[in-house]
């Protein structure tokens, strides 16, 4: 087993695409957009001058000097009809608009832009000094903003006319509970699955040194390196398959509705990784220049992707895959050999993917020249990159033995920076304008896998980039619960000269930003850095145990250098801002207690002094228990949940450090998933118990900031907690889209009934959907009875009056009110299909307004005034 250990192939493979070099180089292929060749314009004679000639929209738009906007119609606002209307014009000598056709453009949206053109005035078009005439196109836009069910749908119109409504947000916790119920048992073969997963799957080993690293340009200024994960992809794949043999519930659930067809895809895609990875070599490198590649481009970082070829065929096998999920399109990546690049053309459609088979290496660009210039160097066996300080630099990185690097050359990128702009002296200000490389690393630290990030500068960090201090004893950490969910420790250097720091970067760029401290200073007599700041030790700790209302539960410990001088410090301060504290003593410690009125509740904060820590927490008992915790040896600290977390190595420093995170993914998942599911939650608990915490530990050193954490931890913590936001806003989406689809369809069928009635106003509205739809036996061919102004999936001509149709997660159905041959009314709804895909029902009638109505899917249509009684969407 290597030291990489993704938690699952839900997670480790589809949420961390990053960590599968395969993966990356498969969406790299085909995630460019499809573009056509273009061809250069032939080169004609300039024509004879005549007196009226054509211009180009953008000319015209030059030219522009008056424009008065549209009025965006009222009733093709409430109908939700958008689009653009182009028109022909003819500009007079006088700038004026002498006359205009109609192009292209909706009916009831016409008008209005005919009368808004009309009135625009443009500069006269001159040539050799004459004015002329021109023709011109003008397109006018009608947009309504598009509808957004996370938090609400508005409506609005580029003509500045707005409508639209309000939703409420969707509660999850009924489709939740329904997936359980429907699947019992299926979160705990999911936690099987997982279990399998870490056992059972051979990872990559750690790489020493990289044959492809040496090839790179010398002015490459980014570089990331992974392994190929195709075999491992594979047996996760495998892994997947026999649980999904061997467990019904998880079966079903795979092969059940939208999963189906998911799951489906994912397959399909582990599966054509897979085959893709077999052709290449142990390595595949990302990297990007601050070169030019095509002449008079823009410095840019050029694109430059390596792989290492193991066997035959890899051209054939790009081609066939290229082609096929471009389908009709043309192809969004272009496969080359040698013979075939000595050909090709230098221009390429924007933002195409160029991939260049050797025998022996697959090269990836975004452009000819950048590949042209990397050949050259290839046959001049060119190796300039890793005799670079950023190429060394690499290669230690490699040392030991390493899975992922990535890696960024700052110094490059900070020479670009003009020296005389503001963003300059800011960054030598704040002592950034120093920095070096970053570089992280994914390997093994003491047999142990880790994560390593290191922040480099090309001297003794100064300013702001030195406020992280040394690494030291973190004793705050005793006060800290064992059962927190969050903690955070830093130390930083002397506080008072920090706020020194803000003082000088803040009143560098605004003599008057500190104003107000001042004068605040000068009313309270007393001075922030030297009562206050002077009196801390630097040593800071937040602690979370809980965050549920109105119970929160939290403490923050600060290191103090003199606990009589602060306190008197702060009675001036709480009397300023008029709070009183009350006292108590308890065991030789005074507790003081501040209760804060709210609109809602009391808010209680407790501080005592104890061995120069100051410990601030949510109520008295809080920091009671922190005490105990203390002289029992009962805490964090001591925890050994912790310490077996702790980085290991020869530059971890022991329990010492400058800055350390811990987190209970468990804990925090589970408060997640708790708001939304309680069953879930529980399940999450029983299924992941003994899951390690997430610890991230950082070192402040003369020259460089570090972090270093083990990574298995931290990434299966990451993916507890992406798991426990993902599920409920997955479902969130799921249901929203479904809504929003069903608001859509709601304000697409009064469209259609208007232009029904319009069209045949004899007949009025229309009896059904049926009516609205295309004829039965096909064609386009409108008539009263089929008009075809909507298509078959609602206007197939089962969609009689009252019957229900679905699309989209709800049903909809349309009814009429008529007198005789002619209908004066309608009523159109749509109600989820079932309390999973949505959790209300909407209607409307012919005065195009939009209501909803919170609730169980209906059983049978409304009737007119039952729709108009219910909430219009706002």
């Amino acid at each position: 087993m290597s030291d990489v250990r993704p938690p699952s192939i839900l997670f480790g493979i589809i949420v961390k695409p990053s960590s599968n070099l395969i993966a990356a180089l498969a969406i790299l292929i085909l995630s460019f957009p499809t573009t056509a060749q273009q061809s250069s314009p032939a080169v004609t004679p300039p024509p004879q001058v005549p007196q009226r000639n054509r211009i180009s929209q953008g000319v015209a738009q030059g030219l522009l000097v008056r424009k008065v906007d549209p009025v965006y119609p009222p009733l093709a606002r409430q109908a939700r009809i958008s689009g653009t209307v182009v028109l022909r014009v003819l500009i007079g000598t006088d700038g004026s608009i002498e006359n205009l056709t109609l192009v292209s453009g909706h009916p009831m949206l016409v008008p209005a832009a005919i009368e808004a053109v009309k009135q625009w005035k443009y500069k006269p078009f001159l040539l050799n000094g004459q004015p002329l005439k021109v023709d011109t196109e003008v397109t006018v836009n009608f947009a309504l903003s598009t509808p957004s069910y996370a938090d609400g749908v508005a409506g609005g119109s580029s003509a500045g006319q707005s409508g639209g409504a309000a939703a409420a947000a969707v509660p999850p916790e009924a489709s939740l509970s329904q997936v359980l119920n429907k699947y019992p048992g299926l979160l705990p073969e999911f936690g099987q699955l997982l279990g399998k997963l870490q056992r059972n799957i051979q990872f990559p080993e750690a790489r020493g040194r990289s044959h492809l690293m040496p090839m790179l340009p010398e002015s490459t200024i980014l570089y990331a390196a992974f392994p190929n994960y195709g075999d491992a992809a594979h047996q996760a794949l495998t892994i997947l398959q026999q649980e999904l043999q061997q467990s019904s519930v998880l079966r079903a659930w795979w092969q059940q509705g939208e999963s189906s067809a998911n799951g489906t895809k994912v397959e399909d895609s582990l599966e054509k990784a897979y085959q893709l990875s077999q052709y290449l070599g142990d390595e595949i490198v990302v990297s990007g220049g601050d070169e030019i590649g095509e002449p008079g481009a823009a410095k840019d970082p050029r694109l430059l992707i390596l792989a290492e070829v193991r066997k035959p065929g890899l051209k054939d096998f790009l081609q066939r895959m290229t082609k096929e999920f471009a389908g009709k399109a043309d192809p969004a990546v272009r496969v080359l050999d040698v013979q075939e690049l000595a050909a090709a053309k230098d221009t390429l459609p924007a933002q195409q993917l160029v991939l260049l088979v050797l025998p022996d290496l697959l090269v990836g660009t975004r452009d000819l020249a950048t590949l042209r210039n990397f050949m050259a160097r290839l046959d001049a066996g060119s190796r300039e990159f890793a005799a670079t300080p950023f190429g060394r630099r690499l290669e230690h990185a490699y040392e030991g033995g390493t899975s992922i690097v990535a890696a960024v050359d700052l110094q490059k990128i900070l020479k670009q920076v003009p020296s005389a702009s503001d963003q300059s002296r800011m960054l030598q200000r704040t002592g950034f304008a120093d920095m070096k490389y970053l570089v992280w690393e994914h390997k093994s630290v003491g047999g142990q896998a880790a994560s390593q990030m290191e922040l480099s500068f090309a001297g003794p960090r100064h300013g702001v980039a030195s406020w992280l201090a040394a690494p030291g004893p973190m004793g705050s950490l005793e006060f800290v619960s064992p059962k927190a969910i969050a903690a955070g420790t830093v130390l930083l250097k002397d506080p008072a000269e920090i706020f020194q720091d803000v003082n000088d970067l803040t009143t560098a760029s605004n003599s008057n930003a500190f104003a107000s401290v001042a004068q605040m200073e000068q009313r309270l007599r007393l001075s922030f850095k030297e009562d206050l700041f002077r009196h801390l030790s630097g040593e800071v700790t937040c602690e979370v145990d809980s965050v549920a209302p109105p119970n929160a539960a939290w403490r923050v410990i600060l290191g103090v250098n003199d606990p009589e001088r602060l306190q008197t410090t702060l009675s001036t301060l709480l009397a300023t801002m008029h709070v009183s504290a009350s006292e108590s003593e308890d065991g030789g410690v005074i507790y003081h207690t501040l209760r804060i009125p709210s609109s809602q509740n009391t808010i209680e904060i407790s501080y005592a002094f104890v061995d120069r820590y100051l410990v601030i927490a949510s109520s008295r008992e809080a920091v009671t228990e922190a005490m105990r915790l203390r002289q029992s040896g009962e805490s964090l600290s001591m925890s050994s949940k912790l310490l077996a977390s702790l980085p290991q190595g020869p530059k971890s420093h022991g329990s010492e450090a400058s800055a350390l995170f811990y987190e209970d993914p468990l804990a925090v998942a589970a408060m997640s998933l708790r708001q939304a599911s309680p069953e879930m939650a529980r399940s999450l608990s029983q299924t992941t118990a003994g899951t390690p915490p997430a610890v991230i530990s950082a070192y402040g050193e003369e020259s460089a900031i570090r972090e270093v954490s083990r990574s298995g931890t931290v990434d299966a913590g990451a993916v507890l907690v992406v798991a426990a936001i993902a599920i409920p806003n997955l479902l969130r989406a799921r249901i929203a889209a479904n809504e929003a689809s069903a608001v859509a369809t709601i304000r697409t069928a009064n469209t259609a009934q208007l232009m029904y009635s319009t069209s045949y106003p004899q007949r009025g509205f229309a009896r059904g959907l049926a009516t609205l739809g295309p004829p039965p036996g096909g064609g386009n061919t409108p008539s009263p009875d089929h008009a075809s102004v909507i298509d078959a999936t609602l206007g197939n001509p089962s969609c009689t009056a009252g019957t229900w149709c679905t699309k989209s997660g709800f049903r909809f159905s349309v009814t009429a009110v008529c007198k005789t041959q002619q209908c004066e009314q309608f009523v159109v709804v749509g109600t989820p299909v079932s309390s999973s895909t949505g959790t209300r029902s909407f209607c409307s009638i012919s005065d195009a307004v939009v209501r909803s109505k919170n609730g169980p899917p209906l059983t049978s249509p409304v009737s007119v005034s039952e729709c108009q009684s219910w909430s219009p969407l706002r």
